[in-house]
């Protein structure tokens, strides 16, 4: 397609610049060609044709960072019973996991579902991690991008060489992570690490999720290492690690050698100032889950340190076993809620330009300008909404009954 397409709107909202009254996306074979206030186009363009999204905003597509596909038939977040902690949260997974199974067609179905469902919602990176090929199966299913990460875990010297025996016989485009400082030898989360820098993929690793995890990595105690021994995952002499530096989670990955740009640090709920710092000067991506830290209990990120240092955070829903709703709308929503300190503006580029550059698609999505996929969304907007400083309120606070409208141009 040779023919250049204005798209028109009340409001355009880059992220990457100000929010634009009365502008439009230049579009030519499939990439952004310009964005900029309509007259200004219409000049620059005059033989463009006009496509017209009367009372509209335009703004880049969502990314969620961190989901688990696989468990979207594990509801436990929907459930009556309420859970009482993080580690109580682990026991009532692992056992309705048994139950229900882990894989099958009850499984990959409602995998399925969740990620026709984030679609709708405007997602168009997406961010998964399992245990099983559900959600890399799913792959080819999804129209945006779905990146696939199987992940691993192991304390014991024979799970370790069995992990890393499964993995060095794996296809180089299959992508392999590690799940926590907590449940993952260190060994094995430097030799994975090791092998996602060769290939040039994500390294996502929950990081700092509940208190409890600083506590077992820096003393060998507390209510996670207590629950870990009782199901024979770590053997009651463990000791921490002799001459590293493990008084946090992040401390101890960074004394590890494994963070970098394409680390992505999930939850990082309990980081203190001087991990902040790590992070930020290692340019270690961190990833936000607020609906499921709510729901289990451990806690809220310090967001606005994080931004205080120069880090934009990406966004993620974790499962439906740990957040009764899988929408980065509503991640939005929670964190304007529990953060009065943080501009909405911000929150709308964690939840597209900060997960792009997570998951490394920022040369296609996460902003609207020049060189980008025409793939973007608009969205109906009230009548009440008469300012760019209201807009950004709707989209990010205000955002429950949004339904998004995809244009694609190929």
């Amino acid at each position: 397609m040779n023919t250049i397409i204005l798209h028109r709107a009340p409001w355009i909202i880059p992220i990457s610049k100000p929010v634009l009254n009365d502008g439009a996306v230049a579009v030519k074979n499939g990439r952004i060609l310009d964005v900029g206030p309509f007259l200004e186009q219409r000049n620059r363009y005059p033989e463009a044709q006009i496509s017209e999204h009367t009372d509209c905003a335009l703004l880049p597509p969502l990314v969620n960072a961190h989901i688990h596909l696989e468990l979207s038939h594990i509801r436990i977040a929907e459930d009556n019973e309420p859970v009482t902690g993080f580690t109580n949260w682990i026991g009532k997974l692992l056992a309705t996991r048994e139950h229900a199974g882990a894989v099958g067609k009850a499984a990959e179905n409602a995998a399925r579902e969740t990620l026709k469902q984030q679609f709708e919602l405007g997602v168009i990176g997406i961010g998964d991690i399992g245990n099983t090929d559900i959600g890399e199966n799913l792959t080819e299913e999804f129209p945006g991008t779905l990146m696939h990460f199987h992940e691993v875990l192991g304390r014991s010297q024979k799970s370790r060489k069995s992990i890393l025996a499964k993995v060095a016989e794996a296809d180089d485009t299959k992508r392999f992570t590690a799940h926590a400082p907590y449940s993952t030898h260190a060994e094995l989360i430097q030799s994975i690490k090791k092998r996602a820098r060769r290939l040039g993929h994500p390294f996502p690793i929950h990081t700092a999720e509940p208190p409890s995890e600083n506590e077992l990595l820096s003393t060998g105690s507390g209510e996670l290492f207590e629950f870990l021994v009782q199901r024979g995952f770590i053997d009651n002499s463990y000791q921490p690690p002799a001459g590293i530096d493990n008084q946090g989670s992040v401390q101890y990955l960074h004394a590890l050698g494994v963070l970098d740009e394409q680390t992505i640090c999930v939850h990082c709920v309990h980081v203190n100032d001087e991990e902040i710092q790590m992070l930020a000067e290692s340019k270690t991506r961190v990833c936000l889950c607020p609906g499921s830290n709510r729901f289990l209990h451990v806690g809220r990120a310090p967001v606005r340190k994080f931004l205080d240092h120069g880090i934009l955070p990406a966004l993620g829903t974790d499962s439906r076993a740990s957040n009764p709703e899988i929408s980065i709308w509503r991640e939005m929503q929670l964190l304007s809620r529990d953060n009065h300190d943080v501009q909405q503006s911000d929150i709308l580029a964690m939840a597209t330009l900060g997960g792009a550059r997570a998951l490394g698609i920022e040369h296609d999505h996460g902003t609207l300008e020049k060189g980008k996929k025409a793939q973007f969304l608009a969205v109906k907007l009230p009548d009440n909404v008469r300012t760019a400083e209201k807009l950004v309120d709707y989209l990010a606070t205000d955002n429950s009954m949004i339904k998004p409208v995809w244009i694609n141009e190929k």
